[in-house]
């Protein structure tokens, strides 16, 4: 129904945008003040706009009020003594018999609640429809009467419009705030338990600790250091491959490369950018790690199964669009004016990119450098099939470690309880990567105004 719903209003916008586009061209007016889509878009927005919000508010309250109807029309016996959790569960067995999902006879009750949820559901599905149909009819006809040739239609749709974009920036400025103020809120808790000092600076990471008191568990130890270095490890090893190829294929295609060539190449190379990350990972469990643990047999090198290199190597790969394709952006967009004023004075083509346009395309270069690290940062899925989920303090990229990701992951995930530290303990390492994250976007920032200043 709800897709019935939209159609609707689609379909009512664009009848109204071409019914009163028709009319303003139909009046043969020669002092129209808005050219006729202008009175087509004004009516057609009319039409949409609060339509489209019953439907979205509808949508959101009506499933909530659903189940307190539900609840309140079960008998007393049904929910007497059940806490929150197991409301939930029977509210759930009710909503899967309603869809003939059902693993056991339900009871009369059950059943019957089923029949009316969905008798509910109907009604409110009909209810939603009209709802939006009488709005859409009642503000179109509004907006229709208000036609006149010397109407500013165009201002009125750029008010709307600019209302709109108002809007859209604060839901996505609230959005950030809601998402800063929980992982906030959440870290507090999980220092409440944990110190700060033993977060920060232990280097023992087991959270595995007990939930329930029939579970057999350790204390736990909650010190990140071994998960902030692996961290690193596998972000150091994937810059190193990444950094120099993208920036050197940057270079080539934008000052070498043949027009054809670079019509061909650039986009083969960001198809990278789009290859799924549950590929590159298969990609190295099934590739990359049993070639790197036959290579190191034949040094004499022990390679674990899991090792950072092989998940930092595949990472790598998996950045090299982010530097290549913005830093060749960076490049073509430097003036070719500087080109010839190196050549010049007699500069060779490789002293004109190295002393000449690198030093000027510096803040994209930068920008795409910083943009892999906060990708490789936030990569998860290659980390847990390639690197694996332990977290062990060192340097040796042929060792397994895990990531600050990959530890959010296993701890959120299983038998959980909101309030022990071993599930805080994931919110505690959001806060320190989106922190991370915060940071090179602002070194990135004052990187490019500072060599903006310079170079424009």
């Amino acid at each position: 129904m709800l897709l019935a719903a939209l159609l609707l209003v689609i379909g009512l916008s664009l009848l109204a945008y071409f019914g009163s586009r028709f009319r303003a061209v139909a009046s043969g007016r020669k002092d129209l003040h808005s050219l006729p889509s202008y009175h087509g878009l004004f009516v057609a927005l009319w039409v949409g706009l609060p339509s489209l919000l019953i439907i979205v508010v509808w949508v959101g309250l009506q499933e909530p009020v659903i189940d307190n109807l539900l609840l309140s029309s079960l008998p007393e016996e049904e929910i007497a003594g059940k806490d929150v959790g197991q409301v939930g569960l029977l509210l759930g067995e009710i909503k899967n018999v309603s869809r003939g999902q059902i693993f056991k006879e339900p009871s009369a009750s059950v059943q019957a609640a089923a029949d009316r949820y969905v008798a509910w559901q109907v009604i409110a599905d009909r209810a939603m429809i009209a709802a939006a149909l009488a709005i859409a009819l009642a503000a179109g006809a509004l907006a229709a009467i208000r036609f006149r040739p010397q109407f500013r239609a165009r201002q009125s749709v750029e008010r709307i419009v600019t209302w709109l974009m108002v809007l859209c920036s604060v839901l996505a400025i609230l959005t950030t705030a809601g998402i800063v103020l929980s992982l906030v809120f959440e870290a507090l808790r999980f220092f409440a338990r944990v110190p700060f000092w033993d977060f920060f600076f232990g280097l023992s990471w087991e959270p595995q600790i007990a939930l329930r008191e029939d579970q057999i568990a350790g204390a736990g130890a909650f010190g990140a250091i071994p998960v902030f270095a692996g961290t690193l490890l596998i972000a150091f090893i994937a810059m190193l491959i990444a950094g120099p190829i993208g920036l050197l294929a940057a270079i080539y295609n934008a000052e070498y490369a043949h027009p054809r060539f670079r019509a061909v190449a650039k986009p083969l190379l960001e198809i990278l950018a789009g290859v799924p990350t549950v590929v590159y990972g298969f990609f190295a469990v099934l590739t990359v790690a049993p070639a790197l643990r036959e290579f190191g047999a034949l040094l004499g090198l022990s390679v674990a199964p899991n090792s950072a290199l092989a998940a930092g190597a595949v990472m790598g790969i998996m950045i090299i669009p982010f530097i290549s394709s913005l830093s060749d952006d960076a490049l073509s967009a430097v003036p070719q004016a500087m080109r010839d004023g190196s050549y010049a004075i007699g500069a060779t083509q490789a002293e004109t990119i190295r002393q000449v346009l690198l030093p000027a395309a510096l803040p994209g270069i930068v920008g795409g450098f910083l943009l892999a690290i906060s990708r490789a940062i936030g990569e998860t899925m290659i980390v847990v099939m390639a690197a694996g989920l332990i977290a062990t303090l060192t340097a040796n990229p042929f060792s397994g470690v895990t990531t600050v990701t990959v530890q959010i992951v296993t701890l959120l995930i299983g038998d959980t309880e909101f309030d022990s530290p071993k599930t805080l303990a994931a919110f505690a390492l959001g806060l320190v990567l989106f922190v991370v994250t915060l940071g090179l976007n602002v070194i990135a920032l004052r990187i490019v105004q500072k060599y903006r200043e310079k170079y424009e």
